[in-house]
C-alpha cells in the first residue's frame, strides 16, 4: 500500500498523446496522479473535465495532471477528444501500476463482485515522495480541492 511519505512508484505507460509517459521524467515538478474506473462515464467524465477546467491552475501552480485508467489508449483517445482534455490519460491496460499504487480492488455493481480500480489521487512531490494520498474520491470538487492543496 502506498502511504503519505512513501516513495512514488516510478513506471512507464502509453499516452493516448502518443509515445510514453516515465513518473521519474517529471521530476521537479509536482504530479497529481488520478486512477479512475472508465473511460465516458458519467462519474469519470466530470472528474476528468474537472480537471481540464483546472489545468490552467495546475500550470500556474507547476504541477502535472495524469490520469491513469485500464483502458486502451484508444478508448483514451476517443474519451479526451470528445471530451477536449488538456492532460494526458495513461494506459494501464495490465494493471500493473493499479497494483503497485493499491487502487486495483475488488469491487461490486448491483450485487456482481468484479475488480476495478478504486478512484483514487496521488500527490507526488518534485522529488518523487507521496505528498498526500486521497481514496474512494467523488468525482465532483475534487480538482478543485486539489487545487486549494497545491496552492497553499
Amino acid at each position: 500500500m502506498i502511504d503519505k511519505g512513501s516513495k512514488a512508484p516510478d513506471f512507464t505507460l502509453p499516452s493516448d498523446a502518443g509515445g510514453d509517459v516515465r513518473l521519474s521524467a517529471l521530476r521537479g515538478k509536482k504530479v497529481v496522479l488520478y486512477f479512475y474506473p472508465k473511460d465516458d462515464t458519467p462519474g469519470c467524465t466530470i472528474q476528468a473535465c474537472d480537471f481540464r477546467d483546472a489545468t490552467p491552475a495546475f500550470e500556474k501552480l507547476d504541477a502535472v495532471v495524469l490520469g491513469v485508467s485500464a483502458d486502451s489508449v484508444g478508448s483514451h483517445a476517443k474519451f479526451r477528444s470528445k471530451f477536449g482534455l488538456t492532460f494526458p490519460l495513461l494506459a494501464d491496460e495490465d494493471h500493473a501500476v493499479c497494483e503497485a499504487y493499491g487502487v486495483w480492488k475488488e469491487r461490486s455493481m448491483y450485487g456482481r463482485k468484479f475488480m476495478g480500480i478504486e478512484r483514487s489521487t496521488f500527490l507526488i512531490d518534485p522529488k518523487g515522495t507521496v505528498a498526500e494520498v486521497w481514496r474512494n474520491v467523488k468525482p465532483k470538487g475534487h480538482a478543485e480541492m486539489l487545487e486549494e492543496v497545491l496552492g497553499g
